[in-house]
């Protein structure tokens, strides 16, 4: 009985170790329109963000940048004429905090259109913290669930410009599992978030 008790205890522990974040507490509601400036190592780009087109997308989004989530991380894969990705944390500690932090699908409002942020994701209620802007037209998304929630209002060159010498080569898995120490030696080069303000 008492060793019962133990695991029982023991589990519960790891249970609320496990739900804690040193990122901010969850379920941030986001303000109906805002803007945020990205500083990057090619130069600064400005996102016009709206709730009405994906608020459980947005209150995430939100709560990510006022939590200096993006800052330091890596735009991991960038396919020229289809999509720029970044959202993997730089520290692997952070980003097993958010892994499973999944939000419900929002309804597709909006096209995939060219210079609007979207979330990745692997299939329904499946989106966390991974981020694209579509550097092209891709009407072709929106049908798999992909629900735009802002756009590119300033600096659209300076997204098209950011290093793609790495395409897709860099393993998600391994960012995951190892942040920035995996992809500082291995992709010098990347472009990367230097900060996020909200305006």
């Amino acid at each position: 009985m008492n060793r019962l008790l133990f695991v029982v205890l023991t589990c519960l522990v790891l249970i609320s170790g496990c739900s804690s974040s040193s990122t901010g507490s969850a379920g941030a509601t986001a303000p109906a329109e805002f803007k945020v400036r990205f500083d990057t190592s090619k130069g600064p780009f400005v996102l016009e963000v709206h709730r009405d087109w994906a608020p459980n997308g947005v209150d995430r989004f939100y709560e990510l940048v006022k939590n200096n989530f993006f800052n330091d991380a890596r735009f991991f894969r960038v396919v020229p004429g289809f999509v720029v990705q970044w959202g993997i944390h730089k520290d692997p500690k952070v980003s097993a905090e958010w892994r499973d932090k999944n939000i419900p699908d929002d309804p597709v409002k909006q096209s995939n259109l060219r210079g609007y942020i979207t979330y990745a994701m692997r299939g329904p209620n499946t989106r966390t913290t991974q981020l694209f802007i579509n550097l092209a037209d891709n009407a072709s998304l929106d049908g798999q669930g992909f629900a735009p929630f802002g756009k590119v209002t300033e600096g659209f060159e300076v997204v098209q410009n950011l290093n793609a010498e790495y395409g897709q080569t860099p393993d998600q898995g391994l960012i995951q599992s190892q942040g920035n120490a995996y992809l500082e030696p291995q992709f010098p080069r990347l472009d990367y978030i230097k900060s996020t303000k909200i305006e």
